[in-house]
């Protein structure tokens, strides 16, 4: 019998991973798969899960949001693990597995992975660490980042939204320097998301990514004045945003950030690199089990 490392987050989402066990270990088992499971605690680095792998191991199952799939790229790309990995979505954020389809449901989930072939899709790159749906900078980038677990866990989604109520204060226009063979673009800004998904916080703002494409989305929200944030807002939940000049949008494999604003950068919901930025597709960079 093969063997599935089977990393899961206890602490993501509403602890939902917790009363699915069972359910995972019986699937996997009636598939002929053994379950090597790692349970992830704060104190302990994700790459600890990995140290026993070897050509024994089918897959790495991992259930969680996109902060914890976004950590297992990273360790697996660190210590050169080629393994297609599945995706369990029980996290507060699971935006790239709703992107690929993946079904919210643990069991649904888990036999559409054992019954997939591996497919190679897409990850960015942002200077020396890797992502798989979306890294941001600008307004509210940090929102996650500064967010109480134990609220996201309670409240789910809405704990982002409260938490970025607290931030409109702070409201300014952001200056900052984007170079790539498609645009150069010196000016004023208010956020920016560069994506190889879809979705970000629930919001379908890359509304013609593609994850096997070669591409990085670009989406930047031009610093306009207040009374056009509302119509651009009302764009925005229309999915009509991408052709409205108060935003920039397009494609390309790889570019640069530059600013000495004194602001942050998000990957996935965890603290990005600092500036200046390079931005990098890597086509076919993990494969994935489950996509239809």
């Amino acid at each position: 019998m093969k063997k599935v490392k089977f990393i899961y987050n206890p602490f993501s989402g509403e602890n939902v991973i917790l009363d699915e066990l069972d359910k995972v270990i019986r699937i996997h088992q009636k598939y002929g798969y053994i379950i090597v499971p790692y349970r992830i605690n704060k104190e302990s680095d994700i790459s600890e899960a990995l140290h026993d792998i070897d050509e024994d191991y089918y897959y790495i199952l991992v259930a969680g949001g996109d902060g914890t799939v976004d950590s297992l790229v990273n360790a697996m790309k660190a210590k050169n693990i080629d393994l297609p990995i599945g995706i369990l979505p029980v996290g507060t954020a699971n935006d790239f597995a709703k992107f690929l389809d993946i079904p919210s449901a643990v069991g649904e989930a888990c036999k559409r992975i054992l019954e997939s072939e591996p497919t190679p899709v897409d990850i960015g790159k942002i200077n020396d660490k890797y992502f798989i749906n979306v890294a941001s900078t600008g307004l509210f980038t940090d929102v996650s980042q500064k967010t109480d677990e134990n609220l996201k866990n309670m409240i789910g989604k809405l704990a982002y939204y409260l938490k970025g109520l607290e931030q409109l204060p702070n409201f300014r226009k952001l200056k900052v320097k984007i170079s790539s063979k498609e645009l150069e673009y010196d000016g004023y800004m208010y956020l920016m998301l560069v994506f190889n998904g879809q979705t970000a916080g629930n919001f379908n703002l890359a509304t013609r990514a593609d994850v096997m494409d070669g591409y990085l989305d670009v989406i930047i929200f031009k610093a306009v004045s207040i009374k056009d944030l509302i119509p651009l807002f009302i764009r925005v939940i229309r999915g009509e945003h991408l052709d409205d000049p108060k935003v920039i949008y397009y494609k390309t494999k790889e570019l640069t950030i530059e600013t000495d604003e004194d602001i942050v950068t998000d990957i996935d919901g965890e603290k990005g690199p600092g500036f200046p930025l390079h931005l990098q597709c890597i086509e076919g960079g993990i494969k994935v089990l489950g996509i239809k």
